[in-house]
């Protein structure tokens, strides 16, 4: 009876395993949780399709989850949180946030969990790579810009993003510090913020307007901002009197670079960014070196750009590919 017993419970077993087997086996993909600053702005969907595209070549599932704004910090740290509890295999991190998201990052490296920083930088050295726009230098980009088209003098204004965080920070200051030592003749009266949000961009950008009614250009720090600047402009009618330059693009920004609204766009490659932001974590499995910061250039783009095919690529990335 008790060998009965015996078999009869080795051939359950034996059953099982050969149920539960193929399951476990079926897909051994590593997984990397993709977290963006928020996700409600043509940039981040950019950034998603990229990340997709780079999970699809290399074979790795992205589990893409963020918060819906760039200013929720507190959301952004509990899905940290929660893909550490999921075990993921590697994180890619655009951090809203450099002082907010320090914790979470630790918690990850404790946890053995690689992960590469991207967008904007964080008040740590405990990550794998920073992937990003060279950030200053993009600023440094649309200052030069900017004082070409008021003929380097004059007075103007930054609708900065939002306070803490690091990638528009940068621009803001590689703008501030090359107006200040190139251009002696140019004087930044106003600094507003858009804190991610376009109707508070609008708003701010009106306040400016109001108070500089003589104002020669102004410098967008991010889409949100960007994009309330256009709105306020052309409430006022000051579309081509006031010089405008962008950072970012969507395709009402495009329309707007064509119409006359924006001069100049300053412009990422967020496809590229989250292509590579899932690509040095591929890379670092199969044990190859990686540097730890990585830098993508910014573009000036003017209207008499936008009909060169490589520019039609880097505004128009084929998403829906992807995003399916």
């Amino acid at each position: 009876m008790e060998a009965g017993v015996r078999n009869s419970v080795l051939a359950t077993l034996l059953l099982l395993a050969a149920l539960v087997g193929p399951g476990c086996n079926r897909d051994k993909r590593k997984v990397i949780a993709v977290i963006p600053k928020g996700t409600s702005h043509l940039f981040w969907v950019s950034v998603q399709a990229g990340a997709l595209a780079a999970g699809k070549e290399f074979n790795v599932e992205i589990v893409w989850n963020g918060p819906a704004q760039e200013t929720e910090y507190d959301r952004q740290v509990q899905i940290m949180d929660s893909m550490i509890a999921r075990r993921v295999d590697g994180i890619a991190l655009a951090v809203s946030e450099k002082q907010a998201l320090v914790p979470p990052l630790d918690r990850a490296a404790a946890a053995k969990i690689p992960v590469t920083v991207f967008d904007s930088g964080i008040a740590s050295e405990n990550y794998l790579t920073f992937v990003a726009t060279n950030n200053y230098e993009a600023g440094q980009l649309a200052a030069r810009a900017l004082a070409e088209l008021v003929g380097n003098k004059g007075d103007v204004a930054v609708l900065a993003h939002a306070p803490g965080s690091g990638s528009t920070m940068d621009r803001e200051r590689g703008f501030t510090e090359v107006i200040a030592k190139e251009f002696p003749d140019i004087k930044i009266v106003a600094t507003q913020y858009s804190m991610s949000d376009r109707a508070k961009g609008r708003a701010a950008a009106e306040n400016i307007l109001t108070a500089q009614p003589r104002l020669n250009g102004i410098f967008a720090s991010s889409e949100p901002s960007s994009t309330g600047v256009a709105l306020a402009l052309k409430a006022r009618n000051r579309g081509g009197k006031t010089m405008f330059v962008a950072f970012d693009s969507s395709d009402s920004m495009i329309d707007d670079l064509k119409g006359g609204i924006i001069s100049a766009m300053v412009v990422q490659d967020p496809f590229r960014m989250g292509y590579t932001a899932v690509k040095t974590l591929v890379d670092h499995w199969a044990g190859k070196p990686i540097e730890k910061r990585m830098d993508l250039h910014a573009r000036v783009i003017r209207k008499e750009d936008l009909d060169k095919p490589d520019i039609k690529e880097l505004l128009h990335p084929d998403v829906n590919k992807y995003l399916k």
